[in-house]
């Protein structure tokens, strides 16, 4: 883990190629990743020091695989997580299946688990509204059904 302290450890799941890594690059280094896409091979780790209040708090922000193969593997990293983003892609109907799956995880598992549902690649949605694939009164609904 980088030797680094950890205040808050976050991390993020979901399906693979729904955006994870993207949000974690724009957030940490403020930037969007430009090239071909890599996939995320287990886990990457980066920390984010942030000003809350007048507290200095560093964020631990693991960055899963989102291939079912690297399943089990994600339970390592989502143990003792304060917060977990679990991302679907607004184009991908499959991913928000997926993402339910992620949230029931985390709810028999990791109790304390504060659970952040992120639709991604809504500027996909700019150029062409009928690329949903996700609806939002679904989405809606689930989150009033599972207590979000």
């Amino acid at each position: 883990m980088s030797g680094q302290r950890v205040d808050v450890k976050v991390v993020m799941l979901g399906k693979e190629y729904v955006g994870k890594t993207s949000l974690v690059e724009r957030y940490v280094h403020d930037r969007f990743l430009v090239g071909p896409y890599q996939n995320t091979i287990g886990a990457a780790f980066v920390a984010k020091v942030m000003c809350v209040g007048d507290r200095t708090v560093t964020l631990g922000i693991w960055d899963t695989a989102g291939s079912e193969r690297y399943e089990a593997m994600s339970r390592i990293y989502y143990r003792g997580a304060k917060a977990a983003i679990v991302c679907y892609d607004l184009t991908d109907s499959s991913s928000f299946e997926r993402a339910k799956f992620w949230v029931k995880e985390l709810r028999s598992l990791e109790e304390g688990c504060q659970i952040y549902l992120c639709g991604t690649k809504s500027d996909l949605l700019e150029e062409d509204r009928r690329r949903r694939r996700v609806d939002f009164h679904d989405v809606q609904d689930y989150a009033d059904s599972t207590c979000f």
